[in-house]
């Protein structure tokens, strides 16, 4: 059956729900008829795709902010094999964005949140909806890093209380009770956040910090592992201890330094701990961190001389 036959109607498109589960049958009706009236989002998904699975809640929640500007047409490509062979559908997930009955717009794979909000509002001929938010969340990570955790604190707990879906503003919020110290709170908001937020990548950066925290808890004293250090260079364990209570004590660039030098003296050490253990700050950092891009840059450079 082509595309151009399927003339059926979809039951879920009289709910007046932006968001609706697709079919081959359904799609003249749901897709190319109703893309006249209003954009229409198609993401092509699978059941046993990860990165569907991280896209789609972010997907749904752009377009539910919308606010009927545009519609979501979900099609499971197991269940309509012939409707993604007939659109070319290669991998997934892919999105294709249809006005005026055919396709305007599209992406292959997972992409941030900003992305996607830029998607819709290219479609839609409007201002991304949350720009304001992201304003409010760079705001109060320039308050962060200057040391004002209490006025950061405040924005992200504000941003939250509009916004409680707002990962960035959830890990904002651990990530100032870590900083503080308040990591019994941090741990108790981390167990009240549903799975999508718990699996925001901010968040499990927060989740990461914590559980390097809660490491540097088993160690001497700062001061003590400085000293171990300073009167033997070559002693890798105490050299790794004090790169955990470095970063614990928020000497992050500290930190990174001892575990490139233990990786330097002695890259096998304990089965590649320093490497790993970088691994585990970069979590904890995040990404985008610029730490995070430098120390990964001098990490390949020493793993590669």
């Amino acid at each position: 059956m082509l595309i151009g036959q399927n003339t059926a109607q979809n039951p879920a498109s009289a709910s007046g729900d932006p968001i609706l589960d697709g079919s081959t049958a359904t799609f003249v009706a749901d897709v190319i008829e109703a893309s006249m009236k209003v954009p229409v989002i198609v993401d092509f998904w699978a059941t046993w795709c990860g990165p569907c699975k991280s896209l789609g809640p972010f997907l749904e929640r752009a377009v539910r902010e919308a606010k009927g500007k545009v519609r979501l047409v979900k099609i499971d490509i197991d269940k309509n094999q012939e409707l993604a062979a007939q659109l070319r559908i290669q991998s997934v997930p892919t999105v294709y964005a249809f006005k005026d009955g055919r396709p305007v717009d599209g992406f292959t794979g997972a992409v941030p949140e900003s992305t996607l909000r830029e998607f819709i509002a290219r479609l839609t001929g409007g201002e991304d909806p949350m720009a304001g938010v992201d304003s409010a969340l760079a705001e109060a990570q320039t308050f962060l890093e200057e040391g004002d955790t209490e006025t950061a604190l405040a924005i992200y707990h504000e941003i939250a209380a509009t916004d409680p879906a707002n990962g960035a503003a959830q890990a904002g919020i651990l990530r100032c009770l870590i900083q503080t110290g308040q990591i019994a709170a941090a741990k108790a908001l981390l167990a009240e956040l549903p799975p999508e937020l718990a699996n925001h990548p901010d968040v499990a950066a927060q989740r990461s910090a914590i559980a390097l925290r809660e490491e540097a808890k088993r160690l001497d004293p700062l001061d003590e592992l400085t000293r171990r250090v300073e009167n033997d260079p070559a002693d890798p364990q105490s050299r790794f201890d004090l790169a955990v209570a470095c970063f614990a004590a928020g000497e992050r660039e500290q930190a990174i330094d001892h575990l490139l030098e233990l990786f330097r003296r002695n890259r096998d050490w304990n089965d590649g701990a320093a490497r790993k253990q970088l691994v585990k700050l970069f979590d904890a950092m995040g990404p985008a961190d610029p730490l995070t891009v430098s120390a990964r840059r001098r990490l390949s450079s020493l793993m590669f001389s």
